[in-house]
């Protein structure tokens, strides 16, 4: 039953997340950033987001302007689902590197 709502919260916040970045990235030119994947912890206090940028060259630049400006984040993110939730859960940021991972993979199987 809890792990039910942990999801359903995690994918509530994993949308209103995507719609802040989208909102914000507006104004850099050339970046994109989607929001791959968000955990919630048991708790509900936790989320922890896994950010997917583009171009990946400029990831680490891009994490650590969200980490520094987690504080407004969080209280977009907060305005947004006030109605659905009672606590805004801490956020937490790390790039998902997953598909320079199978790019990656996909260089080497063409080469051998």
């Amino acid at each position: 039953m809890q792990e039910t709502r942990q999801n359903k919260i995690a994918r509530l916040l994993q949308k209103e997340l995507s719609i802040i970045f989208q909102s914000q990235t507006r104004m850099m030119h050339g970046v994109m950033i989607s929001v791959t994947r968000c955990r919630v912890s048991p708790d509900l206090s936790i989320c922890t987001a896994y950010l997917s940028v583009f171009p990946s060259e400029r990831a680490e630049e891009i994490l650590n302007n969200i980490t520094a400006n987690e504080k407004t984040v969080r209280y977009e993110l907060g305005t947004r689902v006030r109605h659905q939730l009672r606590i805004i859960p801490e956020l937490r940021f790390f790039v998902d590197d997953s598909l320079d991972y199978i790019d990656r993979i996909d260089e080497l199987l063409k080469k051998g």
